[in-house]
């Protein structure tokens, strides 16, 4: 994708780095995730995801960063791997962090989704203020069928999609269509993935013929009356998640049967 800007800069060569990649061409930004296959967010993507947005969030010639992926997939989710007891609060603190840094970015942030994005991949994309989906991609969070839960869809799935379609993504784990994410207010658009990238250019030479600092303080005005929530809800379910959650033999069984390829069994403790 390149987007056209009336006082477009020469594109800087992309960064590359083990887990995404960050392409720049000013006042555009672009994230690539790309770890293939399926696009895992372990804690070595955190890192290199938290270090790219600090950097971009610095920079006053960058006004949008487009959030992408490489492969067959937007992502699959947060490393099950990375639930074990020695390494969870880690992960949920570095995830969360990405997260946190998403939200309150000045920069208009636009999410690219085609192929699987579920758990933690579809959080991430859904925090971005504008997502743009292949119609035929598959959606969902399907942590429950871990025995766990997606804390930041708890925390801020309702303020999306209203309550009940939010408890029934998270309580039953089903899986969506990018067109019924787009129908329930996931998404801003669902098309033909051939479609999605000149949307996607659409989209972005509109941002580019306004002022930086007016989007910039729209934002803010935007999420202000969901920010006041949302930091302390997220890091309520975290230490629900923490305290609670993988404190019960049903979310060690559910991890442990995934990585083990079984099915659980459950014991309602």
């Amino acid at each position: 994708m390149r987007p056209i800007a009336p006082a477009e800069k020469k594109a800087e060569a992309p960064t590359q780095l083990s887990r995404i990649a960050v392409t720049l061409e000013p006042p555009v930004a672009r994230i690539t995730l790309q770890h293939a296959p399926l696009n895992v967010i372990d804690i070595a993507m955190m890192d290199e995801l938290a270090t790219a947005l600090a950097d971009l969030e610095e920079r006053a010639d960058i006004a949008v960063v487009v959030l992408a992926a490489s492969g067959k997939a937007f992502s699959v989710g947060v490393d099950v791997a990375a639930h074990t007891p020695d390494k969870i609060q880690e992960m949920l603190s570095k995830f969360h962090g990405v997260i946190l840094k998403l939200v309150g970015t000045k920069k208009v942030t636009i999410a690219v989704v085609r192929g699987h994005c579920l758990g933690g991949g579809a959080e991430l994309a859904m925090v971005c203020d504008l997502v743009y989906t292949a119609d035929n991609a598959t959606w969902g969070f399907p942590e429950i069928k871990l025995g766990c839960y997606p804390p930041v869809a708890a925390t801020a799935l309702a303020a999306l999609v209203g309550q009940k379609h939010a408890a029934d993504l998270v309580l039953t784990g089903r899986t969506i269509s990018g067109s019924e994410a787009a129908s329930i207010g996931l998404v801003n658009r669902a098309l033909a993935d051939e479609q999605v990238d000149a949307a996607v250019q659409e989209s972005v030479k509109n941002l580019l013929q306004l002022s930086p600092a007016a989007l910039a303080i729209t934002k803010k005005a935007i999420y202000a009356w969901n920010s006041m929530h949302f930091d302390k809800g997220l890091a309520r379910a975290e230490q629900i998640y923490l305290d609670e959650l993988m404190k019960t033999e049903d979310a060690q069984e559910g991890i442990n049967a995934f990585v083990e390829k079984r099915k659980p069994v459950w014991k309602g403790r």
